[in-house]
């Protein structure tokens, strides 16, 4: 299957800014402060809101139930982690914003969520 240049990098301009969108703004205090405690309803919903952020992504590409399900649960579990394991390392560091280490975690942390991007545009594409 071939599909359009513009297709790939529209998916992928749609998740870049999706993430912005709710890792900063729409993130509360309440959801940064408590990603670091497993299971916490914080941490929960910022990876619920990824999630939504995400399903416009179905329209352009219209994959099977199942393939949309294992996105959406992929994208949750690997996006809750993710930023808990940030949290866990940050608490068990004691890194501080002016220490090289705290932001080679940040952007860790980022690497994953992007690469987490690409996998989803794959999977969308692959399942046709």
């Amino acid at each position: 299957m071939t599909v359009p240049l513009a297709t790939v990098l529209g998916l992928m301009v749609w998740l870049q800014i999706k993430h912005f969108v709710c890792d900063y703004p729409l993130q509360t205090h309440f959801q940064l402060v408590n990603k670091g405690t497993y299971g916490h309803p914080g941490g929960l919903i910022h990876a619920g809101i990824h999630v939504l952020g995400t399903a416009p992504v179905f329209f352009v590409v219209t994959p099977g139930a199942a393939v949309i399900a294992i996105i959406v649960a992929g994208e949750f579990l690997i996006h809750y982690h993710l930023d808990w394991a940030k949290s866990q390392v940050m608490r068990r560091t004691g890194w501080e914003t002016s220490q090289s280490p705290f932001w080679w975690a940040i952007g860790a942390d980022q690497l994953g969520h992007h690469l987490t991007y690409i996998a989803i545009v794959a999977v969308l594409l692959a399942s046709g």
